[in-house]
């Protein structure tokens, strides 16, 4: 890492680049997983991560080797790219089968003008059998207590055996390959060391996040979650003209329950009518969401539905419900519920309009006898 062309300290400088580059990383995920959210793109977090960090490792080392490829110095910026091996096999999880794999060396060593080099094939091969090493621990033994050692145990052999065919192929000093080895271990060390941290603080704030906008009790979702979904979906519905219909539902004489078995009851039967809502609900369309938006009170936000095709699902969860028996202690609780729908309109000129008129049917449930359903 002598970093000829820029004439500047190496080692102390590399560090920095390196912690840089993944700092960028870190900085652009985020913003890319807070637009991913904003647009509501249908693609979970861990599936944007890995993408989108295979597409940063891939333009990093393509891009730095530009600046030495054809040379005879082409080994200089190896530690930054066996880093970023490193990153996306261990820390992003990312699972390359070799028939990717494959292709992506072939094309780097056709960059590199290295495809008649024995050494360079050397390499590749050391390569990818490190990154499917890493990939074994990571899934083994990554909880593990001893899970530093063994990346270690991992991380520097290879790292040892990448750097000798390269020294095989360039012919540079002993002293040059035990000072680059050296390097690739300490920066596999602050590897660990600060992705494990910014791990920790980015599961602290999903955790943060969590309790913002879930129930702690039932562990659905919120009335905080519950707006700012109804306003996106009210938003476009009313854009591209597409259904939307909402279902609300309590729980029959609540407060007796409350009263008759106390609160511990109380928590474990809104925790079961969550527990089959959601199971229901899963089982038919993921995409349909479940929220508590007051004390017994829920929601259940169905996009692309109207009330026609609405109502067998809605009817499901009903009658799931209905049949429920909660035991506490040595108490049979037996639940019913009351259920309102109803189908975005015209008429309906803010989210508050539709809630309102959902409210009004499940009021005239309750009204009229209890355990029924009101549908427009």
């Amino acid at each position: 890492m002598t970093w000829i062309n820029w004439q500047v300290p190496p080692f102390v400088t590399s560090v920095f680049f390196v912690l840089g580059v993944l700092a960028l990383y870190w900085l652009s995920i985020n913003w890319i997983t807070v637009l991913a959210h904003d647009w509501h793109v249908p693609f979970a977090d861990e599936q944007i991560h890995r993408w989108y960090g295979v597409i940063y490792m891939l333009v990093f080392v393509f891009g730095i080797q530009t600046f030495v490829v054809g040379t005879n110095y082409s080994w200089q910026f190896m530690n930054f790219q066996i880093i970023g091996i490193i990153f996306c096999a261990y820390f992003l999880d990312i699972h390359v089968p070799y028939y990717f794999f494959v292709p992506i060396v072939l094309v780097y060593m056709l960059f590199n003008g290295s495809l008649t080099d024995w050494e360079s094939w050397c390499h590749a091969v050391t390569l990818m059998l490190f990154f499917w090493s890493l990939n074994l621990f990571r899934e083994h033994y990554q909880q593990h207590r001893i899970a530093p050692l063994i990346y270690m145990i991992i991380a520097v052999p290879f790292g040892g055996l990448l750097w000798f065919w390269m020294k095989l192929k360039f012919d540079f000093s002993w002293i040059t390959f035990g000072q680059e080895w050296l390097y690739l271990v300490i920066f596999e060390v602050l590897l660990y060391v600060y992705v494990n941290l910014l791990t920790r603080e980015s599961e602290f704030k999903q955790q943060l996040a969590q309790f913002a906008s879930h129930d702690a009790l039932t562990g659905t979702e919120n009335y905080a979650a519950y707006s700012g979904s109804i306003q996106y979906l009210f938003n476009e519905s009313r854009q591209h003209k597409l259904p939307l219909s909402m279902m609300m539902f309590d729980i029959d004489h609540f407060k007796h329950i409350n009263d008759t078995y106390g609160h511990a009851a109380g928590d474990r039967v809104l925790q079961a009518v969550t527990e089959t809502a959601q199971t229901v609900i899963t089982a038919n369309d993921t995409r349909v969401r479940l929220y508590r938006t007051g004390g017994e009170e829920f929601n259940v936000v169905l996009p692309g539905y109207d009330t026609e095709t609405a109502e067998p699902m809605v009817r499901q969860i009903f009658d799931a419900v209905n049949h429920l028996q909660v035991t506490v202690e040595t108490n049979q609780i037996e639940l019913s519920i009351s259920v309102g729908l109803c189908a975005m309109i015209v008429d309906d000129q803010t989210p508050i309009d539709f809630y309102q008129r959902v409210d009004q049917n499940l009021y005239y449930s309750k009204q009229h006898g209890r355990m029924q359903m009101t549908i427009d």
